[in-house]
């Protein structure tokens, strides 16, 4: 896979360009025996997962503040299989963050329930891009940020104030997109509001909300990529 983006550095996006080959993803064609072994491993060990379909990166590159990429459709299988070979050549994986910012400038993130794959870990809320992410074949970053947020915090964004720009950040685990959603609501009032939608879901994909209020404020479980993300947003960047 041609991936031309420099590791652990923030850049500034203008555009993304990221479209869907509907042609397979030829890591997933290559790999289908190993896929299936891993699948069965994948739910002894948590039968509440779900093979769906995501989509898998052959190419990212980062061109005059625009991400230009290419990815095709897999089975949430192949994913899992990736996960635990992220260095095999001709695959990768990119998702999005809506950062959420508070009226009094804290990060409101989640924590992740015990059935996900990324049991207890904290993030702001996100899933993989989905082929209905994509418009005309081109990937809208903002409806799959929004859904997500939705589903997992009952958070409506639609009247939350966008950055004006998206950011990136390239790491060995994967690449995220991000961008500020500012809610007027203080940090308080949103975990409550979230820590409510949870209390009333069935099968909730989340413990709660995680409230971050400054830079060293680094919660238990926190994934590797935020850490970064944290900082860009209390050193007042853009």
């Amino acid at each position: 896979m041609s991936i031309d983006l420099p590791n652990g550095v923030i850049l500034p996006v203008d555009a993304v360009d990221v479209r869907l080959d509907a042609a397979p993803h030829p890591f997933e064609t290559a790999n289908i025996a190993a896929i299936e072994d891993n699948w069965r491993r994948e739910i002894a060990a948590n039968p509440a997962l779900f093979d769906g379909t995501v989509v898998l990166l052959s190419e990212l590159a980062y061109r005059g503040e625009r991400l230009v990429g290419l990815c095709h459709a897999v089975r949430y299988a192949t994913f899992l299989y990736w996960r635990g070979c992220r260095e095999v050549p001709g695959a990768g994986h990119a998702f999005a963050h809506a950062v959420l910012v508070s009226g009094d400038n804290a990060l409101v993130a989640i924590r992740m329930g015990p059935h996900t794959v990324n049991a207890g870990k904290v993030y702001f809320a996100a899933g993989s891009f989905e082929p209905g992410d994509f418009r005309d074949g081109l990937v809208d970053v903002d409806a799959n940020m929004m859904r997500e947020a939705q589903e997992e915090t009952g958070l409506d964004l639609s009247a939350a104030v966008r950055g004006q720009r998206y950011h990136v950040l390239s790491t060995q685990s994967g690449t995220v997109v991000f961008r500020r959603y500012r809610m007027a609501a203080p940090a308080d009032e949103l975990a409550c509001r979230i820590s409510a939608f949870v209390a009333a879901e069935e099968d909730p994909e989340i413990v709660g909300p995680v409230v971050i209020r400054h830079a060293g404020d680094l919660p238990e479980g926190l994934s590797d990529h935020m850490k970064p993300l944290i900082e860009w947003h209390f050193s007042g960047a853009e």
